[in-house]
C-alpha cells in the first residue's frame, strides 16, 4: 500500500530528529549532536518561512521524510525548492516511499509557482544519486562550496 504523505507537525519532531541522526551516520559516518538537531527540527516546524517537512506514513507510523527549504533566484525570477534531510526507514526502502515523497514535493512546488527543485547529495552516496536520477533529476552544473561559522565544518 502506498504511504500517506503529509506535512509534518510539531509532534513529529522526535521522529524527524532521529531520522536525521540516522541519515548522517549512514551516509557520511557523521554523528549529529542531539542538542543541536532537536532544536533545529523544532525551529523549522515552528516557522514555515524557514521551510517545512513532508513525512510518509504507513500503518500509522512515520517511515520517511524530506525537508524543503527555499532559494530565491533572480536569474529565474522565482523560488527554487531545495529537497533536504531525505530519509526512509530501512525496512521500507525500495517500496516507493521516497518516490511518493518526491512526487508530493514536485506537485506542491508546481502549485506554489516554484521554478524548479534541487537537492545536494553526499558525493559518495551513489545509491541515493541513482534513485534521484531515476526520478528525473540530473547532475546540475554547480558544485556546492561552503564556509561554516560554528566550527562544524562538513556538517
Amino acid at each position: 500500500m502506498a504511504p500517506v504523505i503529509r506535512r509534518a507537525r510539531p509532534g513529529d519532531a522526535p521522529v524527524i530528529a532521529g531520522f536525521n541522526v540516522a541519515l548522517a551516520k549512514e551516509t557520511e559516518d557523521h554523528v549529529l549532536d542531539p542538542a543541536v538537531i532537536g532544536p533545529g527540527v523544532a525551529a523549522i516546524l515552528a516557522d514555515p518561512a524557514k521551510g517545512f517537512y513532508f513525512v510518509a506514513e504507513s500503518d500509522g507510523r512515520i517511515v520517511g521524510q524530506t525537508m524543503v527549504t527555499f532559494e530565491w533566484s533572480d536569474w529565474r525570477n522565482g523560488f527554487l525548492w531545495w529537497i533536504q534531510s531525505v530519509y526512509v526507514a530501512r525496512e521500507v526502502r525500495e517500496k516507493g516511499v521516497f518516490k511518493a515523497l518526491h512526487a508530493r514535493v514536485v506537485e506542491e512546488a508546481r502549485m506554489a509557482g516554484a521554478v524548479g527543485i534541487r537537492l545536494y547529495v553526499f558525493d559518495e552516496n551513489r545509491r541515493a544519486q541513482e534513485v534521484y536520477r531515476r526520478l528525473g533529476m540530473r547532475d546540475g552544473r554547480y558544485r556546492v562550496l561552503e564556509q561554516m561559522f560554528d566550527g562544524r565544518e562538513g556538517d
